[in-house]
């Protein structure tokens, strides 16, 4: 078991990205090698569902009651909490709250899926044989959802620090065509680089906008579950809720859900609901690593589309937060969300600088603000070209090239001072946007 341990424990690291926390680590890394152990689940599959379901985040609240790293919960798509209550004999409670009894039910219930499936041992050694049990996890209601739930988890064993080759047997959903491709690439007929997934009927209102109703708001959402969840939740038609549109946060992939001339229910305020676009962003409000550079730029490409279409402003009056709705419960987009980079994107201040790191010989710390007073999240070396994605004022630093405030960010929740890159500019560099 300790050698399959350290296995995981690189996967973990290479699924995040984002070093975390020593103790942190520990605890995840024991919570899924003692479940892994428990119910015979090959733990390099667990954590990758992990990351999938909440980047592994314990903290993660997802949407119509889904709880912890695993999202276990009982809704009109999915039951895996009181599935795993009743494998594992633990209550409700500490399933929702503990993060290894989170872990432990999900590897449960996983497990009861592949004696389900007919895995014997043999078949539960093959991490390809646990495609069918994998997709069943996600509780879509439609084949192409669930292949699209089981290839995400399954991409994800590909790209860790120690990658495999996986050969997924796909079983019944073999001729299911994959996400975006074949027949399942019926596009928008609204937006062409969207994926078509209708809602369920139920979700939402047929109207003829811009006929019945003016179109003059675009509000954002965060989706609080993954992408594959989703668009299942607005398929379901026990959810009664919708939004037009859903992006991936690793691509920038976008299905579209909803058409822009009938009214999604999203907002949560009839009135937002008739004269709006609802966008949602795969992620969680409390976990800024979701907010990926893709994402921002392919969303920003469609609200850019969208306020050119019907005319509204390309101003924070009209693209909006959920939690900016009158009598709003929720507080999504939160407050990682970068409003001044998403506007400059809109309005098309979309350029790009770079750099070279001189620290005489020494790393550069990265870190995930910008500021000293941020936690450090990595290094760069002497020496090594960067991308400034966009440029914000923080603590003053003395380095290289002087002393000043300005900060470069290099990549999501990755910051350096400027006094450390050569740009060929002092300071902010032409072109590039503010943060």
């Amino acid at each position: 078991m300790v050698r399959r341990l350290l296995l995981s424990a690189a996967l973990v690291v290479g699924l995040v990205a984002v070093p975390a926390a020593p103790s942190a680590a520990t605890t995840v890394e024991r919570s899924f090698a003692a479940a892994a152990a428990r119910y015979g689940v090959p733990p390099e599959l667990l954590i990758a569902l992990g990351f999938v379901q909440s980047r592994l985040d314990h903290r993660a609240a997802g949407r119509a009651g889904a709880h912890g790293i695993m999202q276990l919960a009982d809704n009109a798509v999915v039951h895996t909490l009181s599935e795993a209550a009743a494998l594992t004999g633990r209550s409700r409670a500490e399933l929702r709250t503990s993060e290894a009894a989170n872990v432990a039910g999900a590897a449960a219930v996983l497990r009861s899926y592949a004696d389900a499936a007919g895995l014997d041992a043999i078949g539960r050694a093959d991490l390809d044989r646990w495609y069918l049990p994998v997709a069943r996890f996600a509780g879509a209601v439609d084949d192409q959802v669930a292949r699209l739930f089981a290839d995400t988890v399954y991409d994800r064993l590909a790209v860790g620090v120690a990658p495999r080759p996986v050969t997924p047997d796909r079983g019944k959903l073999a001729d299911v065509p994959a996400w975006g491709t074949g027949d399942a690439r019926v596009l928008s007929a609204d937006y062409a680089p969207a994926v078509w997934a209708p809602a369920d009927p139920g979700n939402y209102t047929v109207s003829s906008r811009e006929s019945s109703y003016p179109i003059d708001y675009v509000v954002i959402h965060v989706t609080q579950g993954s992408y594959a969840g989703s668009i299942a939740w607005f398929q379901n038609p026990a959810s009664n809720v919708s939004a037009h549109y859903t992006f991936r946060s690793s691509d920038g992939a976008v299905t579209q859900s909803v058409r822009e001339k009938d009214i999604g229910y999203h907002a949560g305020n009839w009135d937002y609901n008739t004269r709006s676009i609802g966008i949602e962003h795969e992620g969680f409000v409390d976990n800024p690593a979701w907010f990926t550079d893709a994402m921002y730029r392919a969303s920003a490409a469609l609200t850019r589309n969208l306020t050119a279409k019907y005319g509204i402003p390309r101003d924070r009056s009209h693209i909006i937060g959920h939690r900016e709705v009158p009598g709003a419960t929720h507080t999504d987009p939160g407050p990682h969300w970068n409003w001044t980079y998403y506007l400059q994107l809109v309005n098309g201040v979309t350029g790009t600088g770079s750099g070279t790191v001189d620290t005489a010989s020494t790393n550069l710390n990265v870190r995930s603000g910008p500021g000293t007073g941020y936690a450090v999240v990595g290094s760069v070396a002497d020496g090594a070209g960067v991308t400034v994605w966009c440029q914000a004022t923080g603590t003053t630093v003395t380095g290289t090239f002087g002393t000043s405030n300005v900060w470069n960010r290099i990549g999501t929740g990755r910051w350096v001072s400027d006094t450390f890159v050569l740009t060929g500019h002092n300071g902010f560099i032409p072109g590039v946007p503010r943060c």
